[in-house]
């Protein structure tokens, strides 16, 4: 059985929630991944009224939608971050407050523990989203960072989302770390170690994104593999990047997205480099029978095509497992 193609509405955060499940209906897909901002998802309201999921479960059946994970990255972001202006765009006021650090971190930690129990409300069982990270600005060690400050790191990132997964666990629901540039993991090493700093719970694991290791030189089937247990979500998310030497590197040189001097850029599925067909094979390995998520960008298509290529390609691609060895028909009986 194939599994279920979403559409991620984080990208479409301009638009209505219903006019993003029109559209979501008329490109070909089973169901949504609902980000909590815009006027997609909203956790408080989600938890003070009575009347606000039964609303939401009756638009997505108006159009014949199934929801498999709310998402609520932005928040996520700055439960471990240092805070400054550019988070004040991102979270709700709500969350900002007064703007100083200590307690944007507290707030966004609890409306983290808020989506949760929304997410339980909803009938989900995945909340994908960022965590943040004290120590991104630590990854070009120099000044030489001192022996103990990614230790330290991690220790604070354990320290914050410790609290918040105790409210995964007591809702049934866990979360999964998009691995990404900024967080506190964004590769297979630094993933171990976010495990290993959070003992290995349950609750915590991963929202795969290929998009994100392969410009890095990340073996992203290799992700896959290794973290056979913790792939709670995914993103199906494809990625250019430059066979020759560029003008800005795998740093983006202050660049913005689209601009042709960049070394990467994320690119429509199928029209980038990564290599799908593994993909699937290893999600296929590891018995993965959750949604495949789109998460549609690139900068140089127009989004309503883009996203209705990209669903006829991952319904395309994607394929169930053998039940029989393919020489089977051979054996002597």
């Amino acid at each position: 059985m194939s599994r279920p193609v979403t559409l991620f509405t984080g990208q479409w955060a301009d638009l209505p929630f219903e006019t993003v499940c029109e559209k979501a209906k008329y490109f070909g897909y089973d169901g949504i991944e609902i980000a909590c901002w815009g006027d997609h998802f909203d956790v408080e309201q989600a938890l003070s009224s009575d009347a606000y999921i039964p609303a939401r479960l009756d638009i997505l059946a108006k159009h014949g939608l199934k929801c498999f994970a709310i998402s609520n990255h932005l928040v996520g972001q700055a439960v471990c971050d240092r805070i400054d202006e550019r988070h004040k765009s991102i979270v709700p006021p709500r969350v900002w407050g007064d703007g100083k650090e200590d307690g944007v971190r507290a707030r966004a930690a609890e409306e983290i523990k808020m989506t949760a129990r929304a997410a339980a409300k909803l009938g989900v069982k995945v909340v994908p989203g960022f965590t943040g990270s004290p120590i991104w600005p630590y990854l070009y060690s120099f000044p030489p960072n001192a022996p103990d400050m990614v230790d330290k790191g991690f220790r604070f990132f354990a320290d914050m989302w410790n609290p918040i997964l105790d409210v995964f666990d007591e809702v049934g629901v866990r979360f999964a770390l998009e691995v990404h540039p900024t967080e506190i993991a964004f590769d297979i090493a630094s993933a171990e170690m976010a495990l290993a700093a959070l003992d290995g719970r349950e609750a915590f694991g991963f929202n795969y994104d290929p998009s994100h290791f392969g410009y890095q030189g990340v073996d992203y089937v290799a992700f896959i593999t290794k973290f056979a247990s913790r792939i709670y979500h995914v993103h199906m998310k494809d990625v250019y990047w430059s066979e020759h030497p560029t003008e800005a590197g795998v740093f983006g040189g202050h660049l913005n997205f689209g601009d042709r001097r960049r070394y990467w850029d994320f690119r429509s599925l199928g029209r980038g480099k990564i290599d799908f067909e593994e993909i699937i094979r290893a999600l296929n390995a590891i018995n993965y029978t959750g949604p495949l998520s789109v998460e549609w960008e690139d900068g140089g298509m127009d989004r309503d095509f883009g996203a209705s290529e990209a669903c006829a390609f991952v319904k395309l691609i994607d394929f169930p497992s053998s039940t029989l060895a393919f020489d089977a028909a051979f054996e002597r009986k």
